[in-house]
């Protein structure tokens, strides 16, 4: 309501205030400005800083490598960010390298993902590394996610986790001068020292 003190005062209005229960949804994600990456987690959004040259360098690596074996047995599709996974109307995330098998490709929309792929790699960085390992893995592992990466480019080590369900099935840390290999794609073998090289 508006009140008038005096004559020359200004109006008095109450202030507004948004429900402490509000959700974000894809619809408001998609309204986001352009030129930033954000990500949705349970109705909330969260802008994702820029990554490092060295992310970058060992990101494109790793996609290279994933991509070239893929997509020379015809196994699937390999995708790099920026692109959506829409796992819900509340949680929109965008994985660094995604893997998504030939069976699973009804999945892949025009503007979108919608499900969680096969295979999810993180590249973690000090402003990302606690919500990667925490916040996006419990996600990832909620809506079923097969396999895995976070890939550690401080520490130069790869974590591939294989999950059934909710049920994490292998585990295992790939240091340098070792051979990272995946349960989901047999036969797939990466040389960790290549992927970290400067």
């Amino acid at each position: 309501m508006i009140r008038v003190k005096d004559p020359g005062a200004s109006r008095e209005t109450a202030e507004v205030y948004l429900p402490q229960n509000l959700r974000l949804t894809y619809e408001d994600y998609c309204r986001m400005p352009s030129g930033h990456r954000y990500e949705l987690v349970e109705g909330d959004i969260r802008m994702t800083p820029s990554p490092s040259v060295f992310h970058q360098k060992v990101s494109g690596r790793l996609e290279k490598a994933l991509r070239d074996w893929v997509e020379s047995r015809n196994l699937g599709e390999v995708y790099d960010s920026p692109i959506d996974v829409v796992l819900s109307e509340h949680n929109v995330v965008q994985p660094d390298i995604l893997y998504i098998s030939s069976q699973r490709l009804g999945i892949i929309k025009e503007a979108y993902i919608r499900a969680i792929p096969d295979l999810v790699i993180e590249i973690l960085s000090p402003s990302t590394a606690e919500w990667d390992r925490g916040t996006k893995r419990r996600l990832y592992v909620r809506y079923g996610v097969s396999e895995l990466w976070l890939v550690d480019p401080e520490s130069h080590s790869i974590e591939v986790a294989a999950y059934r369900g909710s049920e994490m099935i292998d585990s295992h840390v790939f240091q340098c001068g070792s051979t990272l290999n995946s349960t989901i794609l047999p036969g797939l073998t990466m040389d960790v020292d290549s992927l970290f090289r400067p």
